[in-house]
């Protein structure tokens, strides 16, 4: 037996998702600045456990909409997590989008010091930024631990932190860190995430700006 497809329209297959997500979370409530971010993350990977394992600290969507407002920028630790981004609605507020992980210098200082790219990217991001960033981590716990040292060190105080890395070694303690630093986050806990949910939480948040 052929199975039987639903008729829509392309520009309303999104919309239909939501909906479908909406009428599978059966009414559960979420604030009204937190669902949307909820919703998306869950719109991107199919997975409901992101109704769960999603952790705001308070007010970090609301700080994270004012920062964007006034044009900040963001920092991601993969170039599929910047690619995502929607960089055109961004711009529409003066924000840019940067990852610093292939570059040459990032490689050579991470090979001399026996660490990672992602947290010596990190380490180049802090000495970088002028203006306040939000760091979206989507794929290296270490770069959230390095995140932590910045901030403890003075060196940088992020507008928000996106802390969604993905995998098995370190991952959950890394999260762990990040939620007890003084800087607004979004953390998936537990060891799901990856560039895809750090690029849709962005998303989330920038469809949320008028």
């Amino acid at each position: 037996m052929k199975p039987e497809f639903e008729t829509i329209l392309p520009d309303e297959i999104e919309k239909r998702s939501f909906e479908i997500i909406t009428e599978e979370l059966g009414g559960r409530q979420f604030s009204p600045l937190e669902e949307p971010v909820i919703k998306r993350c869950i719109h991107t990977s199919a997975d409901f456990d992101y109704a769960d394992n999603l952790c705001f600290s308070e007010n970090a969507v609301s700080l994270a909409l004012s920062a964007l407002k006034n044009g900040c920028d963001i920092v991601t630790d993969t170039q599929m997590a910047k690619a995502g981004i929607n960089k055109k609605k961004l711009a529409e507020f003066g924000g840019t989008v940067s990852c610093y992980m292939a570059d040459e210098d990032v490689a050579m200082l991470a090979k001399q010091e026996g660490t990672t790219r992602a947290c010596i990217s990190m380490r180049k991001a802090a000495s970088l930024c002028r203006r306040q960033t939000i760091f979206a981590v989507g794929n290296a716990p270490t770069a959230l631990v390095e995140l932590y040292r910045l901030i403890e060190q003075g060196k940088t105080m992020p507008a928000l932190i996106i802390g969604v890395p993905v995998g098995f070694v370190n991952v959950v303690q890394a999260k762990e860190l990040i939620m007890s630093a003084p800087a607004p986050y979004i953390v998936a806990r537990g060891r799901k995430g990856g560039s895809n949910i750090a690029a849709a939480i962005v998303n989330a948040l920038l469809y949320q700006l008028a």
